[in-house]
Parts: C-alpha cells; sequence; structure tokens
C-alpha cells in the first residue's frame, strides 16, 4: 500500500527525503484553483496505493519556499525521488496509461510483478498456473487494459480464441492508448487459425502460414519478410492479406519500434 502525505516546509525532509531511502516518493505540486490537478489527484491516489510509493502532495499556494526552491513554473508539476535524489519529472496531467509508463521505468506495480510471474509460468510450460494468475489479475484489476491486452495475447497462445476476442472487446475506441493495440491482437487470433489450419495449396499460402506462426512465436522480422514478399507476389491476395498482416504487426510493436519504421518504408515502395 501506499503513503499519502500532504507535505509543507516543515516536514519535507522528513517525508520526501529520508523516506525516498526506503521507497519511491512522488512529488505532486498541486492547487485547489488548478483544474489538471484535480484530473491528477484521484490518479495519483490510485497508483499510489498499487505500485507502494510515497505520494507527496505538495499545496504550492500554502508553501511558495518550496515551490520556488523547485523551480516549479507551471502545475500539476510531478517529481520522482529515489534515495534522496530527483530521477524523473514531469509536468501536466498525463493520462494514466502514460503515466504508468512513467512508474514503471523505477517501480514495479504488484499486478506488473504478477504480469512477470504469469509470463514466466507460461514460458516454463505451467499454463494452469499462468491461467489462474491471469484471471486472478482479471478479477482484481478489472478497469486495467494492459492487464486484458496481455491476457488476451496468453489466450490466443494456448488456443482458447472465444475468451480471447472477449477480453479484447471490452477494449474500446475511447481506450485510446490501448485500442490500436487490441485491434491488432484480433489479427493474432487469425494468425493461430492460418497457422494451426491453413493447408497451403500454393507459394503465397505457404508463406501466409509461415508469417502468421513466426508472428505467434514473436519472430516478427521475419514474419514482417513473410508477408512482405506476399505483397511482392500478389497485393490483393486473400483481401490484401500480406498488407494487413504487416499492419496489424506495426501497431502491436507500436509507432517507435524499429522494426515498423523499417518495414512501413518497405511496405510503401512496394504500395506505392
Amino acid at each position: 500500500m501506499g503513503l499519502i502525505y500532504d507535505v509543507t516546509d516543515e516536514n519535507f525532509e522528513e517525508i520526501v527525503v529520508e523516506k525516498s531511502y526506503e521507497k519511491p516518493v512522488v512529488i505532486d505540486f498541486w492547487a485547489p484553483w488548478c483544474g489538471p490537478c484535480r484530473v491528477l489527484k484521484p490518479i495519483l491516489e490510485k497508483l499510489a496505493n498499487e505500485y507502494g510509493f510515497v505520494l507527496a502532495k505538495i499545496n504550492t499556494d500554502e508553501n511558495p519556499h518550496i515551490a520556488q526552491e523547485f523551480g516549479v513554473s507551471g502545475i500539476p508539476d510531478v517529481r520522482i525521488f529515489i534515495n534522496g535524489k530527483e530521477v524523473d519529472r514531469f509536468v501536466g496531467a498525463l493520462p494514466e496509461p502514460k503515466l504508468r509508463e512513467v512508474l514503471s521505468k523505477y517501480i514495479k506495480s504488484e499486478a506488473d510483478r504478477l504480469l512477470d510471474e504469469a509470463k514466466m509460468e507460461f514460458m516454463a510450460g505451467n499454463i494452469a498456473r499462468a491461467e489462474e494468475i491471469y484471471e486472478k489479475l482479471l478479477q482484481e484489476y478489472p478497469e486495467n487494459k494492459k492487464i486484458a491486452l496481455e491476457a488476451a495475447q496468453f489466450y490466443i497462445k494456448t488456443g482458447q480464441l472465444e475468451r480471447a476476442k472477449q477480453l479484447l472487446d471490452s477494449i474500446k475506441e475511447y481506450h485510446k492508448e490501448y485500442f490500436s493495440k487490441a485491434q491488432a491482437l484480433k489479427e493474432l487470433i487469425t494468425f493461430k487459425q492460418w497457422c494451426e489450419e491453413l493447408q497451403p495449396e500454393n507459394e503465397l499460402d505457404r508463406l501466409l502460414k509461415e508469417g502468421a506462426c513466426l508472428a505467434l512465436q514473436e519472430n516478427y522480422r521475419d514474419a514482417l519478410e513473410k508477408f512482405l514478399k506476399i505483397v511482392q507476389l500478389d497485393k490483393k491476395y486473400r483481401d490484401e492479406a500480406g498488407r494487413k498482416s504487416m499492419v496489424a504487426i506495426f501497431n502491436l510493436l507500436g509507432e517507435g519500434n524499429p522494426l515498423t519504421k523499417e518495414y512501413r518504408k518497405k511496405l510503401a515502395m512496394w504500395l506505392y
């Protein structure tokens, strides 16, 4: 569980500096009149309990000296302290997924720890134990779409396609940070079917089956090569299966991934 404190000049050293040697401290510079601060407040409090960090709330109207000392010019202004030192900061009300991304560089939540455990159990062949952990996480964190995505991947890999689809359907278009990846994972369900059920009758079928199997193994470079070859041979094969499969992998990897950048250029060369 996290601890939440109202911090002043008098207790700053005790709450922020000293406690940061025991566990990470997240400082939230805020003010009562600040709208974005009110948006961020419940998210930080929720994550403090989930990640177990100390949340030190500093009202800049009442504690201008601390705000001035830290060079606070806009609020909310959030700092992360570990071992007496500031390790990261951001200004503004980040959406929850982005905030989780920042925190996860320094702090593992109980949910993240269990996700890691589930992956290890799956890799060790302990499928039943991995499924038990995923179902526990889904029950305890029903609104956490990252968990829904990772559990869906597990169910796709283990052939429980209806359960995977149920989880992916729970991720709506307004879940902006997760929706495109959920749509891409739906394509993985198709990959699973191609990998296990497709009986190749020609070279294009063979490439499609091999690419699908490679994607399921997370060998994305080789999968992209197979799908690109399909585009090169026949762009319209199976309703543009080559192009659509490549786009699905791009969505899984994210736009910043080097493979996405590399193969988007290669795909564009053959399409236009």
